[in-house]
């Protein structure tokens, strides 16, 4: 059974561009009212203007429990409610452990665990009192299997799914549902700081998938209130097998996979 998103108040961050973007065009299409958030104000304003049905911008940076707290509390007062939180804030970067900083994991972890954290603790709350909501997690493959030249975007992605799993059995009950999608490359601005020199992005680019393929699958979750999803399959067909078999993956496939 379907969950219509008609006139479902979605709060997304990460929407100023690639998945992000283009969940916040196919809700409108469908009738919710996605709200829309970024640290770029100018590129929400440049977004807002392709969207024609109501919505609404916000300036946000997840890093900041202040903007986290304020802008909830803006979107709760303006629209009596936050029906669907999209938690799709995100960087990654490829570096070999012994050449990173300290800075790149824990920037990248304030960002994508911690930003995830701060915005479902701003929004459940208001959820927990109607005693309905979904919360969608934009997670990784990466937060299930991970490679070489990923240490701290695995280590991110792999908080972030634990929380999430953890989330969920702990507001079993509550009528707030928690969900989790999980993809594998998606051609999107996240490789111009992940993989500048783009020799990772030519590697695996059949696998990649575009933005709009993603944001369905988004969307399908929200209709379905599915707990999780993993994407594209053939990715994770192969996740699955190196969770399963980790030893015998890594000694025929090792070399090829850590290539980046």
């Amino acid at each position: 059974m379907r969950t219509s998103l008609r006139n479902q108040v979605v709060l997304i961050t990460g929407a100023s561009s690639g998945v992000g973007a283009m969940t916040a065009k196919l809700l409108a299409e469908r009738g919710a009212i996605p709200v829309l958030t970024a640290r770029s104000l100018d590129k929400l304003e440049q977004l807002s203007l392709t969207i024609a049905s109501e919505h609404a911008i916000y300036k946000l940076d997840v890093t900041s429990p202040e903007e986290v707290t304020s802008v909830v509390s803006q979107v709760v007062q303006r629209y009596g409610k936050i029906d669907l939180l999209l938690s799709n804030a995100g960087y990654g970067e490829f570096i070999p452990f012994q050449e990173a900083s300290l800075a790149h994991f824990t920037e990248m972890m304030d960002v994508n665990y911690m930003g995830t954290v701060r915005c479902v603790q701003a929004v459940l709350p208001s959820m927990l009192k109607a005693s309905s909501g979904h919360i969608v997690v934009v997670g990784s493959l990466a937060g299930k299997v991970a490679s070489a030249k990923a240490s701290g975007y695995a280590a991110s992605k792999h908080a972030v799914l634990g929380f999430t799993n953890a989330l969920r059995q702990e507001l079993r009950d509550t009528g707030v549902c928690v969900s989790a999608v999980n993809p594998g490359p998606i051609d999107t601005p996240f490789f111009d700081r992940a993989d500048p020199q783009g020799g990772y992005v030519n590697r695996i680019r059949w696998l990649m998938m575009t933005p709009e393929q993603v944001a369905k699958a988004i969307i399908s979750v929200m209709e379905k209130r599915k707990a999780e999803l993993d994407i594209p399959w053939r990715a994770a067909v192969g996740t699955k097998l190196i969770q399963l078999f980790p030893r015998t993956i890594d000694r025929l496939f090792g070399r090829i996979m850590n290539k980046k």
